[in-house]
């Protein structure tokens, strides 16, 4: 189990992480996400031992991960702009993590060198960003580690590659009971394969749920009434956000879907209707919620 206790980390009078605590289930694909600057990345490198934190704790298995280099074999990270020396090949890298992880498969390595539409013998310097990170989850689906970290991994790869990635991901957790953490802002990415979803703003938590609970908290209604209503006629209603376009009033409202549904049928609508949120829309609304202006940045 992954534990994240009360950690903050600042760099200089910058406070990137605060106060911020929530656990990691085994065997999950967990997704992070939050605004541009919340932490996200930081929270990787904690999580994986490049960083220490300032205050608090991260602990793998009841471990810490900071200087412990049996507790890090059991993570491999790739960061958004992941690294590799000048002369650095798959096969060069392959090389390298057989010596430093004992969990290393050798047969899964061949196995993904014929998958991956990359050259193993060409510097990985000289390729794309998006073939740069096939080259790096190679190797790191190749170690087989408990836990897999991953900043942006879908960034800059095309969908077949993106399908085959999340593929992959699926089987490592079902076969060896790995523990996925991706952090992205490609939120339709992550819905397909994330069953874990936690919501950092500004260093802190906002929302850790499983992702089938968190779209079971706030909805979205459709509704038409015969004679237009005033908002005040919702006010036992937890409303995130309010779009009127006619006479059809779209609300998205946190709380049980019940309790919602009962309370506007007795208001006697025309037209009534709850729809399903995608991650977007659920992430979109927890912002606002905490004071994120989404309508100031879209104009």
């Amino acid at each position: 189990m992954l534990e994240i206790k009360n950690v903050t980390k600042r760099f200089g009078e910058k406070t990137a992480i605060e106060d911020l605590s929530f656990t990691i289930p085994d065997a999950s694909v967990f997704g992070l996400i939050g605004s541009n600057g919340s932490g996200k990345s930081t929270l990787l490198r904690i999580i994986s031992g490049v960083y220490s934190p300032d205050g608090g704790s991260v602990e793998i298995d009841g471990e810490s991960t900071f200087e412990a280099p049996a507790v890090k074999e059991k993570c491999f990270f790739i960061s958004d702009n992941p690294f590799f020396y000048n002369n650095s090949t798959v096969e060069s890298m392959a090389g390298l993590y057989r010596e430093l992880y004992s969990t290393w498969d050798e047969g899964k390595f061949i196995k993904l060198c014929g998958m991956f539409p990359i050259g193993t013998k060409d510097r990985i310097i000289n390729m794309s960003k998006g073939m740069q990170r096939q080259a790096a989850l190679m190797i790191a689906l190749s170690v087989c580690p408990k836990y897999i970290l991953l900043d942006e991994i879908f960034d800059g790869l095309d969908p077949v590659v993106r399908q085959l990635i999340k593929k992959l991901i699926m089987e490592l957790v079902a076969e060896n009971g790995t523990t996925v953490i991706i952090a992205s802002h490609n939120l339709r990415e992550l819905e397909d394969v994330c069953d874990h979803v936690g919501l950092i703003h500004k260093g802190g938590i906002v929302m850790e749920k499983d992702l089938d609970e968190a779209k079971l908290g706030i909805h979205r209604v459709q509704v038409v009434f015969e004679k237009e209503v005033g908002e005040g006629v919702f006010n036992e209603l937890n409303i995130v956000s309010s779009r009127r376009q006619g006479k059809m009033l779209t609300l998205t409202i946190k709380g049980d879907g019940k309790v919602i549904e009962d309370s506007i049928r007795e208001m006697n609508p025309v037209y009534m209707e709850m729809l399903p949120l995608t991650l977007e829309e659920v992430f979109i609304s927890e912002m606002e919620a905490v004071g994120y202006d989404i309508n100031n940045i879209l104009e």
